[in-house]
């Protein structure tokens, strides 16, 4: 059985076969009028400035995104759905389309994540910390397991339930406070900026930006966080694989990471063929 190519340890992740250098020969190919990215919900703000700038450079070419949870565009390339590039929030549903030969080459590690928990602004239910969760009556939104943000609330909550000066069974109070389970991590912003529930887990990069001053932020410790690891992958089935392979090398180029820091996700570092994580698990 395939697996993703990506390797934690020291932080360190092994990269593809596509390289940089190979992209900008394979721009001397035709352009190819359409490029169609699935990507994870978290990377919407990031990845639509990434699309402006790769029209701007390749201007034959247009960028079309697909938006959504992870588990479900990586379900929709299954069943045929088609597209050129796959942006996976974590690691477990990028090995799933990898099992299903829906990839061409290795997926390469470009951006990580961190946690947080969010309030509305006004602050209804008078949170005033993470202990605060597993209060009876407190209203709490996630995501759905499913979902790789759901699946990394879960680890966070286990292990602030094994922290110092946190209630027996946290982690089990907290979840029995949950009145809804979403499909994607916009889905939960949306709901707390609303007023529809007292609190969120969410990424840290999906509380900056516009949506910011709708909420207020509690961050989670460093030691109980979790670090979401985003991998990227050209598509076998991609229709337009050289604007796929300039679109990979954009995201993790200079210019891209710079434009994922600046949407509050963690980039990579590349140097001498691999990418070096900004932090380690």
């Amino acid at each position: 059985m395939t697996t993703v190519l990506l390797i934690r340890g020291a932080g360190l992740a092994l990269l593809g076969a596509l390289s940089v250098g190979d992209i900008s020969a394979q721009e001397r190919a035709p352009a190819e009028p359409e490029l169609t990215v699935f990507a994870a919900a978290s990377l919407t703000g990031a990845f639509r400035e990434l699309g402006v700038l790769f029209e701007q450079a390749h201007p034959s070419t247009q960028v079309q995104f697909n938006f959504a949870g992870s588990q479900q565009l990586a379900v929709q390339l299954e069943h045929g759905a088609a597209a050129d590039v796959f942006a996976s929030a974590d690691e477990r549903w990028m090995s799933y389309a990898v099992e299903r030969n829906l990839v061409a080459g290795a997926p390469r590690l470009f951006a990580h994540n961190r946690l947080a928990v969010i309030v509305p602004v006004t602050n209804p239910a008078r949170i005033g910390s993470l202990k605060d969760l597993a209060r009876r009556g407190t209203k709490l939104v996630v995501a759905a397991e499913a979902v790789p943000v759901g699946a990394y609330s879960r680890e966070a909550l286990t292990k602030l339930a094994q922290a110092p000066g946190f209630p027996a069974a946290f982690d089990r109070k907290v979840l029995a406070n949950v009145v809804s389970e979403e499909e994607n991590v916009k889905s939960v912003v949306t709901k707390v900026q609303l007023g529809e529930a007292d609190a969120g887990m969410v990424y840290v990069s999906d509380a900056t930006g516009a949506v910011a001053r709708y909420l207020r932020v509690f961050p989670i410790p460093e030691p109980q966080n979790v670090r979401a690891d985003y991998p990227l992958a050209v598509l076998r089935a991609a229709k337009a694989p050289v604007a796929a392979g300039a679109f990979a090398g954009l995201v993790l180029g200079p210019q891209g990471q710079s434009v994922l820091r600046r949407h509050g996700l963690i980039p990579v570092a590349l140097q001498s063929g691999m990418a070096v994580s900004a932090r380690t698990r």
